[in-house]
């Protein structure tokens, strides 16, 4: 016989998501396989998500939910099960992301998570540590699902111009990820600002830092260092960061300057690297 692992609900976010899955599969009277054939995965797949063993996504969760007809109760589950896969120390941050209303954040070297594209995460995320790289990559990504609701956040982000510069991955990876910026160039509610190096001495340079507004809770700064994170409410440090971060606007190109920039340096720097090894110019 079998041995099926049960599932305790209340153990993990994850744990509890499977029961889930299992509970209304079972209920509708469908093997692991058969629901596999009706939504494209297969059955061994719905067997390890059933069993804790694997991430479900957000895909999966949508199909899952259309054919048990579970009112969409897998997708708002998702979002939760990876939150909870996330660092121990970050996932009290991605919970500042869901529910500030305004996001204002300066990155020093490299392009905030919450615009990251799948092939600059692997790299960044895989640059020490290969291991269990697509589910890693697959948490980060989830965390801008924020940008789905039907009230998102608004983003500032006032990127150095050393991050447009940095190769990470390979230059098919940063032609991607440099074009997945210029995406958001007529979006409101997403805005990129340049730092350019012409800028010089300018009010970042202790480092990156985020700060999170929120409709009625108090502002609160975030800082990260190795394998830590620092979110803080502290009403001098908050004061202190928002100057500095009108600061950098003001010494940051403008949005269309910046996304002229971003574009000058994609083909002059990526594509130009890509048609020299022979593969197609992004």
């Amino acid at each position: 016989m079998t041995h099926i692992n049960i599932l305790d609900p209340g153990a993990s976010p994850l744990d509890y998501y499977g029961f889930e899955l299992r509970r209304h599969r079972e209920s509708a009277g469908l093997t692991q396989r058969q629901l596999g054939d009706i939504v494209n995965y297969t059955g061994s797949l719905v067997g390890q998500i059933e069993t804790a063993r694997k991430l479900p996504t957000p895909e999966f969760s949508e199909r899952v939910d259309a054919a048990l007809g579970t009112g969409g109760l897998l997708s708002r589950l998702v979002g939760l099960v990876m939150r909870s896969q996330l660092p121990a120390w970050f996932q009290q941050v991605a919970e500042l992301e869901a529910r500030a209303v305004e996001i204002c954040t300066f990155q020093t070297h490299m392009v905030h998570g919450l615009l990251q594209t799948g092939a600059y995460v692997r790299a960044v995320l895989g640059t020490m540590d290969q291991n269990d790289l697509d589910d890693r990559t697959a948490v980060r990504l989830a965390r801008q699902r924020i940008f789905e609701k039907s009230e998102p956040p608004v983003l500032w982000m006032v990127l150095s111009e050393a991050a447009l510069r940095q190769e990470i991955g390979d230059p098919e990876t940063m032609c991607g990820q440099l074009e997945h910026l210029l995406h958001f160039e007529s979006n409101p509610r997403l805005n990129i600002q340049v730092l350019p190096f012409s800028a010089g001495a300018h009010a970042g340079l202790q480092g990156s830092f985020t700060i999170f507004r929120f409709a009625s809770d108090p502002d609160i700064v975030y800082t990260e260092g190795y394998g830590s994170g620092h979110p803080t409410a502290n009403p001098d440090t908050v004061k202190d960061c928002s100057l500095r971060y009108d600061h950098l606007r003001a010494a940051a190109l403008s949005l269309g300057d910046s996304a002229e920039l971003i574009r000058r340096v994609m083909e002059e720097r990526y594509a130009e690297q890509r048609d020299n090894d022979g593969d197609p110019v992004a």
